[in-house]
């Protein structure tokens, strides 16, 4: 097949760097894309949880042999950006083919420990050419509370199960003696081995359509494609960022407490844009807490990576090519780079979302118009369970979106780090002891401007048994803020039977409670006395987009 590319190339008018002409290389993109795409399906459908195949809190990915993404589906920023560190770490026990390796560690790959991230080698013809890579998060792990989310924890094993690169498969049987030990640390162990299960036979799809990719082009051509999709990322980001004004830019932000301690939390990012690298240190953020706030390394590079997409192109192909102009620093022992056995459950989920406000704030004083308003910067996550295991239910529940120079901020989504849809009302209410009273847009919570503040949720459950109820979320006492003259949007609320409790909070409760969250609005555009029909058309003419891309109503 080699000889059909090098005839391409001369027909088609110009080659990539890797020498495969810009036609096959958009069929190469596609194909490796859709080998990612199909593992997620593989994964969504097989699933037992409903936090997996309703909320889709799952990411696949798709590597080359010497570790690096070449292609992911469209889930969780999170998850993805900080996929290379499970590769990495895996590749380092030197993988057989047939073999998967599961693992957890936010200090070994991991992010957090609900997280379960399954790593196989693929090798179709026998030698290994890549690495397929599913992470799900699982509706408990073990720990101190039910759902493995608990507010209070001050070490990682108060979180949960940690579980090193451990081989969950070898030469494609189980290892039945591993398998059980996990499944005897974790709640509700049959929903645990179902999600297991659903992960492995998206890794081995990912085997056989690349298998087929193989026979269709020639192991030498996938290889080369596997190249030239990198090749062709890193080059369009590369000039995406040669296009921002050199400087170096600051921001800080806080945390709200760290849910051992009120007190701010700070962090602070230093950009600096030189030619074509952008290189973020995070010096002067706060030395790592007690509480679980604090983050791996590798979350704080993922929104990194995540930003910089933002503000240079969304659509370039992502995968390792979009990483490697992009440096991203933090002291050890510091709140972004923690030493073990730091709590880090906090740190995935809403550490993550100030990471990426920080750096947005700091890009925005390079690229003013590519930057919104501040989003509601909190996943507001809301874990119930039983302590005899019988049920675990997760969700993290969307808000208001900034709004941009042009248009109003969407409604209730999800905002920054996470990309998941809602838990249905109906899969709630079937699979759970829970009725939701109210779910419904707060009005009044984006903030004002010439273009609005997308709006906050509020979401009300009654728990019919005794149960355990975490919160993590953020944004209680600060608000999202708007910009250039914008109003700020409305500040998030947590309470229980209409008493306020803290954003960060781990509580027992008897059946009959009722759980209100309501989450924060989005920040403002511009000045409000500039708002005009112009604006209302632009406000319109996004919200058909945005129903014909999906339903608000029925996404968080």
């Amino acid at each position: 097949m080699s000889d059909r590319s090098d005839e391409t190339s001369e027909l088609g008018g110009g080659t990539t760097e890797s020498g495969i002409d810009p036609v096959t290389l958009e069929v190469f993109r596609n194909q490796l894309e859709s080998v990612a795409e199909e593992m997620g399906q593989t994964l969504i459908r097989g699933a037992y949880s409903p936090n997996i195949k309703e909320r889709r809190d799952c990411s696949t990915a798709l590597f080359d042999a010497d570790g690096r993404m070449v292609a992911q589906a469209e889930h969780i920023p999170v998850h993805l950006g900080a996929m290379p560190e499970a590769v990495a770490a895996v590749r380092k026990l030197e993988p057989e083919p047939g073999d998967v390796y599961a693992l957890n560690d936010p200090f070994t790959g991991g992010t957090h420990l609900p997280d379960v991230t399954l790593v196989s080698p693929v090798a179709p013809e026998g030698d290994v050419i890549g690495y397929a890579v599913s992470r799900a998060h699982h509706a408990d792990v073990g720990g101190m509370a039910p759902g493995s989310m608990p507010a209070g924890a001050r070490e990682i094993y108060q979180e949960g199960l940690r579980i090193p690169p451990t081989k969950l498969v070898e030469d494609g049987d189980p290892v039945a003696d591993v398998l059980e030990l996990l499944l005897s640390n974790v709640r509700n162990a049959g929903e645990r081995r179902g999600d297991l299960q659903a992960q492995l036979a998206a890794n081995q799809r990912a085997e056989t359509r690349l298998g087929d990719l193989l026979e269709e082009h020639g192991t030498g051509q996938v290889i080369e494609g596997f190249d030239a999709v990198i090749d062709y990322s890193r080059s369009r980001v590369e000039s995406e960022i040669d296009g921002l004004p050199d400087g170096e830019f600051e921001a800080r932000d806080v945390l709200e407490g760290d849910g051992v301690s009120d007190e701010d939390v700070p962090i602070h990012a230093t950009v600096t844009i030189d030619g074509s690298r952008v290189d973020v240190d995070f010096g002067g953020t706060a030395a790592q807490v007690p509480g679980n706030v604090n983050a791996p390394l590798s979350v704080a590079k993922s929104a990194v990576y995540f930003v910089v997409r933002c503000v240079t192109d969304p659509e370039i192909p992502p995968n390792h090519g979009c990483y490697e102009p992009v440096t991203v620093r933090a002291p050890e022992g510091s709140l972004l780079n923690p030493r073990p056995p730091a709590a880090v459950v906090g740190g995935n989920v809403e550490t993550s979302q100030r990471i990426t406000d920080v750096t947005f704030l700091a890009l925005a004083q390079a690229a003013p118009d590519r930057v919104p308003a501040q989003g509601q910067g909190t996943m507001n996550n809301l874990t119930i369970g039983a302590r005899d295991g019988s049920f675990t239910y997760y969700e993290t529940i969307g808000g208001g979106f900034g709004a941009r120079s042009d248009r109003d901020g969407m409604d209730g989504v999800q905002v920054g780090m996470t990309n998941t849809l809602n838990t249905p009302v109906e899969s709630i209410e079937t699979e759970y002891p829970m009725w939701i009273e109210r779910y419904a847009l707060r009005p009044d919570s984006g903030g004002v401007g010439r273009f609005r503040g997308g709006l906050g949720l509020e979401r009300v459950v009654t728990v019919e048994s005794d149960a355990t109820v975490s919160l993590l979320s953020e944004r209680r006492r600060y608000a999202p803020s708007g910009v250039a003259g914008g109003g700020n949007g409305a500040t998030g609320e947590n309470s229980i039977d209409g008493d306020p409790v803290p954003a960060k909070t781990t509580v027992e409760i008897e059946a009959g409670t009722t759980v209100t969250v309501r989450t924060p609005g989005g920040g403002g555009h511009g000045d409000p006395d500039e708002r005009t029909s112009q604006s209302l058309a632009a406000d319109v003419a996004d919200e058909k987009q945005t129903d014909e891309r999906r339903d608000p109503t029925n996404t968080d």
